[in-house]
């Protein structure tokens, strides 16, 4: 089973003052970059893996969807989500990405944000959101960059002119990052953008889009903090459609 950071109360406190988290959707900066790689959901059958307080679920609601299944492995969030949520399309199911069971052909559209950098078995998970999807279903999705999360100790350093860097540690080497985020401990699993792109291709899907997420130029006007973003990737962004 994954790690539930997210039940973890320190954990959970500090997640839910992030600003995605008291604001929703409007509170991420790469929203309207993901919003734009979203096909019209009226009447489509929507599964968001990793489905948080719900912010994604209520709004794919409101846009049409005939059905919006939420799967989130903690139940902190769940219960969040399902006090926030009075839409009838909409149902919450706590789950393990690691080990989840999908019907097969059940779904038209697949959604996740900055979850799937929590699954271990990243292969398995999308052979099965494969056979779950319908043929030409897309799938629409955004992890941690691998350029952010490869730094063993994550932060800014300063180089001999004073400018600040980040450090790129071991990119090329994959698997578990362990870092102190919000809480100690929290378990991440690194892939290079390589190994994010092979791995839909193996799995059957056809890759349409794919994001180093910045800040434009009107968001950093808006909120200036967001100019660092500019300085590494801290997003990826990618969308493919099931072929078969």
């Amino acid at each position: 089973m994954a790690q539930n950071i997210y039940d973890t109360p320190a954990f959970f406190e500090g997640y839910s003052r992030l600003g995605r988290s008291v604001d929703g959707l409007a509170g991420a900066a790469e929203w309207p970059s993901l919003r734009a790689l979203i096909p019209g959901l009226h009447g489509l059958r929507v599964v968001d893996l990793g489905c948080g307080f719900g912010w994604f679920c209520r709004w794919a609601a409101g846009q049409g969807a005939a059905q919006v299944l939420g799967l989130d492995v903690s139940e902190n969030m769940l219960a969040r989500a399902r006090s926030a949520t009075t839409e009838a399309a909409v149902s919450y199911v706590r789950a393990d990405l690691d080990n989840l069971a999908l019907p097969d052909a059940g779904f038209d559209f697949a959604y996740s944000a900055l979850a799937l950098h929590y699954v271990e078995d990243i292969a398995g998970l999308l052979a099965r959101l494969h056979r779950a999807l319908v043929p030409g279903a897309r799938v629409v999705f955004s992890v941690e960059h691998p350029i952010y999360m490869a730094p063993s100790a994550p932060g800014w350093l300063t180089d001999a002119a004073g400018r600040k860097t980040w450090p790129v540690d071991g990119y090329s080497v994959e698997g578990v990052r362990t870092t102190n985020w919000l809480a100690d401990g929290v378990i991440k699993h690194h892939r290079s953008i390589g190994t994010w792109i092979n791995t839909l291709l193996a799995q059957g899907f056809t890759i349409s889009h794919v994001e180093e997420w910045a800040p434009t130029d009107a968001q950093i006007a808006a909120r200036p903090e967001l100019a660092e973003e500019r300085e590494r990737p801290m997003f990826l962004l990618l969308a493919a459609q099931r072929s078969g």
